[in-house]
């Protein structure tokens, strides 16, 4: 997906991610003079808000794109383009956070390896993205139009763990983990035109890899699929499952 990122089309109709990643915010209580890193930081907007709050904050992201777009809405910040799995800086950092990315790495091992270095001892990490269940019916409503569509079944491209899997995966990484929860959160998504938004913008892969003449039906089909479950009260919804994990680096823990 790095390549692919539409970063207008993200700030003009899913703003919501990084709104709903705002609360986030309470549990880094990033303090003045403390170091950093946003992982996965999209168009800036909570980079720029853990700046705010006094810190020495450095935003980082695998789209060019986006970063470009948070350069521009924010040339007084640090932003570089980064992959999360092999990324290294030459001072360690009191917290690294991280909203609503972590899910689009199939990777999870080598991202906390990365988190681990980065963080100075007992520093924290701070994130929030999809867990177990998250988007079960759009991905059902995909996988249905594909298969009806005959090209074959819907390769899903996201990552959703269960808390232990993922609290297991850090403690193994010497991590101690003190807060976890999954939690649902039905979001609602812009406009007539919010469903088939959402998988323009992120199910890009699958729809960029169809016969144009197929796009507008796998579109439409899947508002059929998907409408009775999340079309409500004239708007649509989307079926969000979060994962949020606070996790401290502890030396000598295994």
């Amino acid at each position: 997906m790095a390549g692919r990122w539409d970063a207008g089309l993200y700030d003009d109709k899913h703003a919501f991610v990084w709104e709903h990643g705002a609360a986030l915010l309470d549990l880094l209580a990033a303090q003045p003079g403390e170091r950093v890193l946003d992982l996965g930081c999209g168009t800036g907007h909570l980079t720029a808000r853990i700046a705010a709050a006094g810190a020495e904050v450095v935003g980082i992201d695998s789209s060019a794109a986006m970063v470009e777009q948070a350069r521009q809405s924010y040339p007084n910040l640090r932003f570089e383009v980064a992959d999360a799995r092999d990324c290294s800086f030459a001072e360690p950092f009191d917290a690294v956070f991280s909203n609503a990315v972590l899910h689009w790495i199939t990777e999870p091992e080598r991202v906390v390896d990365c988190v681990r270095r980065a963080l100075r001892p007992s520093g924290r990490f701070v994130a929030e993205f999809g867990g177990r269940g998250n988007v079960k019916t759009i991905v059902a409503a995909l996988d249905a139009v594909a298969r009806r569509l005959g090209v074959g079944s819907f390769p899903c491209p996201w990552y959703y763990p269960s808390l232990g899997e993922y609290a297991a995966l850090l403690e193994r990484n010497g991590f101690e983990v003190t807060f976890a929860v999954l939690f649902d959160r039905l979001t609602p998504l812009e406009g007539e035109q919010g469903l088939r938004d959402w998988v323009k913008m992120f199910a890009a892969d699958f729809v960029a890899g169809l016969a144009p003449e197929q796009r507008e039906d796998v579109l439409r089909l899947v508002e059929e699929e998907a409408r009775p479950a999340l079309y409500r009260d004239g708007k649509w919804v989307a079926d969000y499952r979060r994962l949020c994990i606070v996790a401290w680096r502890r030396d000598g823990v295994s």
